[in-house]
């Protein structure tokens, strides 16, 4: 398998909506040469996954950590897996920076996720004002570290690297950038090293292919540039063209 690209639809794309993509999303790539994902909200992953015309993995935005419970508005990681949904998004700079997700908090949703039998994505990153201070590498160890015991039993995780400075602002990091972040997660990782490390963070169909062509640069993330069939498929194209200039290192 070749680059992962992962779209995260945010609090976007009703069922209705969803339908109306798929019937758009055309992208033209060889089936072994991009794995492509979709993160759609709960309630459009059943309608995604109906309409869904090319080869796709589905996943949730967010679950809880407890298998059941009192918890009004949350999805346990066994729903999210009984619902069909392969992935499970952890620990999305929104939740950390909106909802107030700590470390603790993602670990122990990321081992929520193993157990139940989904592959979670971990979201790490720092903040602007951490990167100016020069901690990128004290921020991103810590992220990793705390999540580095829940996952390391899974058959299958990926980490994705958002420098929260560049979501959803305009401002992207640079093919180099993303290469010292990556390498930084990959040594972290230590054992674990081999997983996919995707970057997210303003991706868009002009810097799909550099970004992808960068070292330890295993995929991306996409936010508001997945909500657009067109624009998304690029992106995918993007990745195609990408896999022969840095593949992916199989674990």
């Amino acid at each position: 398998m070749g680059k992962v690209v992962a779209g995260n639809w945010k609090m976007h794309h009703g069922p209705v909506a969803a339908a109306a993509f798929f019937s758009r999303f055309k992208p033209r790539f060889a089936p072994d040469s991009v794995e492509i994902l979709f993160f759609p909200p709960d309630l459009s992953l059943a309608a995604s996954m109906e309409t869904a015309a090319v080869p796709a993995g589905f996943g949730v935005q967010n679950i809880h950590s407890a298998k059941e419970g009192a918890f009004t508005g949350e999805t346990s990681a066994e729903m999210a897996r009984g619902a069909g949904a392969r992935f499970a998004l952890i620990g999305h700079s929104e939740r950390r920076h909106v909802f107030g997700e700590g470390d603790a908090e993602v670990s122990a949703k990321a081992g929520a996720a193993v157990r139940a039998g989904l592959i979670p994505v971990v979201c790490v990153g720092e903040l602007l004002g951490e990167r100016r201070a020069g901690h990128l590498e004290q921020v991103l160890r810590r992220q990793v570290g705390a999540i580095v015991e829940a996952v390391a039993a899974a058959s299958r995780f990926m980490v994705a690297y958002e420098p929260v400075w560049a979501i959803g602002t305009g401002e992207t990091a640079t093919p180099g950038d993303a290469a010292e972040a990556h390498a930084i997660v990959r040594s972290a990782l230590g054992e674990l090293a081999s997983a996919p490390i995707l970057y997210g963070g303003s991706v868009k169909p002009g810097n799909a292919r550099s970004l992808m062509s960068a070292p330890d640069v295993d995929g991306v993330l996409v936010g508001g540039a997945s909500l657009d069939p067109d624009v998304f498929g690029r992106i995918v194209e993007a990745g195609a063209a990408a896999e022969s200039v840095n593949p992916v290192r199989e674990p």
